[in-house]
C-alpha cells in the first residue's frame, strides 16, 4: 500500500493525501450489501451522540467474521474497497455456489483458494483454531469465545503474534502491545490485514471530515456558560479539575471494564505500562 499526495493548488490541499487501494472490482456484490440508513448519533431527531452524522451515502457490506463454512474451499473472485471498514475485503465464491465477503489479508490475491476448519492448511487467508497454528505466526480476526466470530485485530494493518500455546490457552501479543491468553479452541485467520498506511493519511480539510460523518467539535474552554470547563479562570490542565463532559461526566481516563474479576486473569501485560 502507498499514499498519493495531491498537488498543492490550494492551502487545504497542500497536506492532503489519499490511500491507493489495490482492488480488482469497484462495484460491490448486490446480494451482500444493505443500505446504511438512519440518523447517526440521533434518537427521535435529537442528538444523542455528539459530533456524529451520517456523512456520504454508502452501503454496508455484510462480512463473514465467523468463517462458518468449515471444510468447503472457496476461490477469491476479487478484492474490493469497503467504505465502512479500514482494510480491503475479498469476495469469495464457494464451490457450493455461495458468495461471502471476508477481510483481505496482505498477500491474498485474485484466484487464490482459501478454506476454514481444523484441517485447513497454514496459508494466508485460511481460518483455523489457534491450537493448530504454529508459534510465531501473525493472525487476525480472532475470536474471544469459540463460535462467536472474530472480534480482535480487525483494523487496517493489524495482526496479532502467537507467542506460545498449549492445549487450553494460546498467548497472543495484540496490536496494542497487550499480551493476553485466548482459548486455544478459538478461531483466527492467518496473515496481517491490508491498508497498513491508513494511519498516515492526512485529512487536509474540514469538508473531508464532514463527508466521513464527523461534525465539528468546539472546545469546552471556549464555552463560557454552557460547559464546566468554560469561564474566566482556567479549569483544566495539570493539577486542576479532570476533563468532564458538558453534563459533568468524566471524559478521559474513566475505567469502563465491568467484568474485571473474570477477565483480568487472562491479561498478562497491559498495553499501558504503569
Amino acid at each position: 500500500m502507498s499514499l498519493r499526495r495531491v498537488k498543492p493548488t490550494t492551502s487545504s490541499r497542500r497536506l492532503k493525501s489519499y490511500l491507493i487501494h489495490e482492488v480488482d472490482k469497484k462495484r460491490p456484490e448486490k446480494s451482500l450489501i444493505v443500505p446504511l440508513k438512519g440518523p447517526a448519533g440521533r434518537s427521535k431527531g435529537r442528538i444523542s451522540t455528539r459530533h456524529k452524522m451520517r456523512g456520504a451515502k454508502k452501503h454496508l457490506r455484510i462480512i463473514d467474521f465467523k468463517r462458518g463454512k468449515k471444510g468447503i474451499p472457496a476461490k477469491v473472485y476479487a478484492l474490493e474497497y469497503d467504505p465502512t471498514h479500514g482494510p480491503n475485503i475479498a469476495l469469495l465464491y464457494y464451490v457450493d455456489g455461495e458468495k461471502r465477503y471476508i477481510l483481505a489479508p496482505r498477500g491474498l490475491k485474485k484466484g487464490d483458494l482459501v478454506e476454514s476448519g481444523e484441517k485447513a492448511a497454514i496459508k494466508v487467508g485460511n481460518a483455523l483454531p489457534l491450537k493448530n497454528i504454529p508459534v510465531g505466526t501473525f493472525v487476525h480476526n480472532i475470536e474471544i469465545y469459540p463460535g462467536r466470530g472474530g472480534q480482535i485485530a480487525r483494523g487496517a494493518g493489524c495482526g496479532a503474534l502467537i507467542m506460545s500455546a498449549d492445549d487450553k490457552f494460546t498467548t497472543l501479543k495484540l496490536p496494542s502491545g497487550e499480551i493476553r491468553k485466548i482459548f486455544s479452541t478459538c478461531s483466527a485467520t492467518i496473515g496481517m490485514l491490508t491498508n497498513e498506511d491508513l494511519k498516515n493519511v492526512k485529512i487536509g480539510k474540514a469538508g473531508r471530515k464532514i463527508h466521513m460523518g464527523i461534525r465539528p467539535t468546539v472546545r469546552g474552554v471556549a464555552m463560557p456558560y454552557k460547559h464546566p470547563h468554560g469561564g474566566s479562570y482556567k479549569t483544566s490542565g495539570v493539577g486542576r479539575k479532570s476533563p468532564v463532559s458538558p453534563w459533568g461526566q468524566p471524559a478521559k481516563g474513566k475505567k469502563t471494564r465491568k467484568r474485571k474479576k473474570n477477565t483480568n486473569k487472562y491479561i498478562l501485560q497491559r498495553r499501558r505500562k504503569k
